[in-house]
């Protein structure tokens, strides 16, 4: 790529074709050794994963083979499918390959392929692909399900994955591996190229890349280290917040950070906190810099119109979260500011790549923590980069629900035996230990809809020819799943725009329920007023009032702690010489701490209790700082109140947080060992789950996937409460009729990995045995003091609770106390 330079070192390119070598001579560029190592693994026909730096020259690496292919025997037909997890990632590598294209002379076309491509345009790739197709998982998927794909496929000479650690450990990349499989049945020569700079297990990541997770066919590289990071974490004049996400004290200062440089992306970690962040820069903005908004949620028009912009250096800066953190390639950025912690190495590393994206050039970040807690985290996280020591992702077995999509897809495709898709689908490294069971119920399940549901005919979707062979049962059933497929579940949406204008983007339909006629709230970087609902669309105006709006919130959007991160702050209050580098709040705050209690030690697990408040409102409290994650947090709270509930302590609720968890409750604990007991975990976490609306949801989110609701109608859309209910309804007659049907166990198994994050619990819970260092407490502690105010910022039906917590003044400086 144009910005993507190695270091100018003397050494021979004659490994290059002589177009190629000139070309690199004429940019003052010498090809790095693991770009030439991919040449050569082309050429040898082999499968490859490349793990290099950010601005190292990766994706001109993926690319070169192709190329040169191209360059030296000119053909017809799709050559390479480069497969991106971002919209805009496909849009910038397209816009990027045009200069060595251009340059060279190449006899070949580049396109993109994604939801936002014109359906003319897709209609045209099917007849005529181009040489180099740049798309997405789904987009694939789909490609893949016409019954023209083993024409339009069979020409494919490699497939490249690039930020393949974003995709491998989801559904997603449940989904690309199966579609791997197919493409390697109807291209059998065809390449697979993997590309990443933030792979920990590299092992790992290779079998997940290769076919039946044979690790020995794909050629692992590596590239060297270039500059060094430079990473400073913003110590603002203001006072530091004790909680809270938006670091809105600190914003003058990034102001004046962006004032300071040419262009910088301003990354923040969920889609409600980039519209705030927005609109408080732009209130700074005296100087009318140029200053854009960008999050998945805005239209494609204006997500293109920004991208676009940023490319011609045209912005001085723009808010953005995950949407544009993989891989972007805009070499006038100079600075990357992130707001609020970064909640994994892995991911930090991968943001403040954006800026100066050249091998022989630092990054340069700004980390701008939001609260106290998040000035450690920001700390470990500063290190964790400098050591290299990214996060660790754990790479899980395919899903049965992502399994029953993709059946259903071939079968739209043209038709299949079952042995040979059964054969076909355990190419896949996530599925090559499925069970010829698991096969037969997930086909029966697309077939008919399992014993309790055959009798329904909208659910008999594919039936078995005289062959043998299973094809759908009318165009219908090929046209919904095309509408539908895909396996990211998001909130039920609407569209916002104006009632004679352009669409701006999409707000979920649960805040959109809550607004009334004459409502100001702020989105896609305006102020507007909201009028009304019409069928799918919120129809909107542009707000006159200068009330403070209403944001729109997205569920989902919240970013774990990764265990790495979270060992690493355990670790900071044992280094108490670390301390000098927080601000003199933050110092004066662990100090208060170890005064009035004690700080949380790496291994064991602190627990604090305290009472607050006296009479009818006077409430017990525990706090224990675990530090495992707000996923795990959030069960270990549901462990702790029923385990309460049990000791007749009267629990009335929790709160959990990346660090802490707080209950409350009527009655004290006296001795926390039994309610963080590892005994019977699974029992009790599998007896709340049956009982609670987890299941329900999780049982939601896989029936969706698997194509037995569906969302997306010729002409319309089901609203969220329709969903719901179809979701509800199912779900009640098959835990009645058949208990052991396919997509319960599917919704069971997503409930306790993905929702509950049990693994992770249980290894905290076996790590803290016998090592809970409980200190009952008078008053409130002042490491306690930002998850007792997250407790109040929520909806509190109590109101003596309420009372307690709303006096943030009051609470502090009982906290802070020295008496």
């Amino acid at each position: 790529m144009p910005r993507e330079r190695g270091l100018k070192r003397q050494r021979s390119v004659s490994p290059l074709p002589a177009a190629f070598g000139r070309w690199f001579d004429s940019r003052g560029w010498v090809p790095h050794d693991y770009q030439l190592q991919m040449i050569e693994a082309a050429r040898r026909g082999r499968h490859a994963l490349l793990v290099a730096p950010t601005g190292g020259g990766k994706t001109l690496a993926g690319f070169l083979p192709s190329l040169m292919d191209l360059s030296e025997a000119p053909r017809d037909g799709l050559h390479t499918v480069y497969v991106s997890p971002l919209k805009a990632l496909a849009v910038d590598i397209a816009r990027n390959l045009e200069t060595p294209v251009c340059e060279l002379d190449l006899p070949l076309s580049c396109e993109t392929r994604t939801g936002d491509t014109p359906s003319a345009k897709r209609a045209r790739q099917r007849r005529r692909p181009p040489h180099l197709l740049l798309t997405t998982p789904e987009s694939l998927s789909l490609m893949l399900s016409y019954t023209d794909a083993a024409r339009v496929f069979a020409s494919t000479k490699c497939i490249i994955v690039d930020e393949l650690h974003a995709f491998a450990p989801s559904k997603r990349g449940q989904l690309l591996a199966l579609a791997l499989a197919r493409l390697q049945r109807l291209a059998p020569g065809c390449r697979r190229v993997g590309l990443s700079a933030t792979i920990r297990d590299e092992e790992a990541f290779r079998r997940w890349l290769a076919p039946r997770g044979n690790s020995s066919l794909v050629d692992l590289f590596k590239g060297t280290g270039g500059a060094e990071p430079r990473i400073d974490i913003l110590a603002p004049n203001a006072h530091v917040p004790w909680s809270g996400h938006m670091a809105r004290h600190a914003l003058p200062e990034v102001y004046q950070a962006i004032k300071a440089r040419r262009t910088t992306l301003v990354f923040v970690n969920t889609r409600s906190i980039a519209e705030r962040v927005f609109q408080d820069l732009w209130r700074l903005n005296d100087d009318n810099l140029e200053i854009a908004l960008h999050h998945g949620s805005l239209g494609p028009e204006q997500r293109r119109k920004v991208e676009a912009a940023m490319a011609a250096g045209r912005l001085r800066a723009v808010v953005c979260t995950s949407s544009l953190d993989l891989g972007i390639d805009w070499g006038d950025v100079d600075l990357v500011v992130q707001i609020g912690a970064p909640k994994g190495a892995s991911r930090l590393l991968q943001r403040i790549g954006r800026a100066n994206h050249r091998l022989d050039q630092p990054s340069e970040a700004l980390l701008v923590p939001a609260n106290r807690f998040e000035y450690l985290e920001c700390h470990v996280a500063r290190d964790a980069v400098a050591e290299r020591d990214l996060d660790s992702e754990t790479l899980g077995r395919g899903a049965l629900d992502v399994l029953a999509q993709h059946v259903l897809g071939m079968a739209c495709s043209s038709p299949f035996h079952p042995d040979e898709l059964y054969d076909e689908v355990r190419e896949a490294w996530c599925y090559n230990d499925l069970s010829r069971s698991d096969f037969d119920d997930t086909l029966r399940f697309v077939e008919s809809g399992g014993y309790a549901l055959s009798n329904y005919s909208r659910y008999r979707r594919i039936e078995p020819g005289e062959d043998g062979r299973y094809h759908p049962t009318s165009r219908r059933v090929s046209r919904q799943y095309r509408m539908n497929a895909g396996t990211i579940v998001s909130a039920p949406t609407l569209s916002v725009r104006f009632r004679r204008g352009r669409r701006l983007g999409e707000v979920e339909e649960s805040f959109a329920l809550g607004l009334v006629p004459g409502d100001t709230f702020a989105f896609a970087g305006r102020l507007l007023a909201f009028q009304g609902i019409e069928q799918t669309s919120v129809i909107v105006t542009a707000a006159k009032s200068k009330a403070e709006p209403r944001v729109p919130m997205y569920a989902g959007g919240r970013l774990p702690l990764t265990t790495n991160l979270a060992d690493r702050v355990r670790r900071l209050f044992d280094r108490p010489d670390r301390w000098t580098e927080f601000p003199e709040a933050v110092r004066e705050w662990l100090h208060l701490q170890a005064l009035r209690s004690v700080l949380p030690g790496p291994e064991g697990l602190l627990v604090e209790t305290f009472p607050r408040g006296g009479g009818r409102n006077l409430k017990q409290f525990l706090v224990a700082y675990c530090y495992e994650g707000r996923n795990a947090h959030q069960t270990l709270g549901m462990l702790l109140t029923r385990r309460m509930e049990k000791q007749g302590l009267a629990p009335l609720g929790f709160v959990a947080t990346d660090y802490v968890v707080a209950v409350w409750s009527v009655k004290p604990v006296t001795n926390p060992d039994p309610l963080f007991s590892i005994d019977i975990l699974e029992d009790e976490l599998m007896e709340w789950i049956g009982e609670s609306t987890l299941i329900k949801r999780s049982f939601y989110n896989v029936a969706e996937i698997a194509g037995l609701i569906e969302r997306r109608h010729p002409g319309f859309e089901k609203t969220g409460r329709q969903m719901t209910f179809s979701s509800d309804t199912v779900y009640n007659v098959l835990r009645q009729y058949e208990p052991d049907h396919l997509l319960l166990r599917a919704a069971w198994a997503d409930a306790k990995g993905q929702l509950t994050d049990l693994d992770r619990l249980a290894a905290f819970l076996n790590r803290i045995a016998g090592r809970i260092d409980f200190h009952p407490l008078d008053r409130v502690s002042p490491l306690a003091v930002p998850a007792l105010l997250s407790i109040g910022r929520e909806q509190v039906a109590d109101e003596g609770l309420e009372a307690l917590l709303m006096d943030d003044d009051g609470l502090i400086e009982e906290a802070m106390r020295i008496d």
